[in-house]
């Protein structure tokens, strides 16, 4: 008699995309408290400060390209962690913060000043969420995350422009 070997058969997990989990969290930071989406866009402004001047005259393309790249895997990761977590948009998802902060200081020289103008401006705005940003809230999945902050963080570049316009930030 031989007997064959069969393949094990797969084990039904609730497994985590580590991933995904990294990505949408901010590397964790979405588990801190109080205030998750505070703490990572204090973290991303921080990160902006110390990197942006690396980049030196192409700060303003390095901003852009960043907040762009932020946003295009910021969908997916909040679709699959939203997914896995069961929640329709879970407050420890910051990586949709992270790209709204990043827009907000797009062309925003890196001073004290505009940094945390910025970081103010783009809470309020993520906060109070002026028309039509609630509707962006409500597209499916990882899409009604990430938009609603990058319309955000789109009201808080125009805010920062006219600030600096009118000669209330360097």
């Amino acid at each position: 008699m031989t007997t064959t070997a069969s393949a094990p058969e797969p084990a039904i997990t609730t497994r985590r995309t580590t991933l995904a989990w990294v990505i949408g969290t901010f590397f964790g930071i979405g588990k801190l408290k109080p205030g998750p989406g505070t703490w990572a866009s204090v973290a991303t402004v921080g990160l902006w400060r110390a990197l942006a001047p690396l980049a030196g005259e192409f700060h303003v393309h390095a901003g852009i390209a960043a907040a762009a790249v932020v946003t295009v895997i910021g969908i997916p990761a909040s679709t699959r962690v939203a997914r896995e977590s069961g929640q329709k948009d879970p407050s420890f998802v910051v990586i949709d913060e992270v790209a709204g902060q990043l827009i907000a200081l797009i062309g925003a020289p890196v001073y004290w000043k505009t940094l945390l103008a910025g970081l103010i401006l783009f809470r309020v705005f993520d906060i109070v969420k002026p028309p039509p940003l609630r509707r962006l809230e409500q597209l499916p999945e990882g899409a009604g995350i990430m938009l609603d902050d990058v319309g955000a963080g789109l009201y808080a570049l125009a805010a920062m422009q006219a600030l600096r316009y009118l000669g209330l930030l360097p």
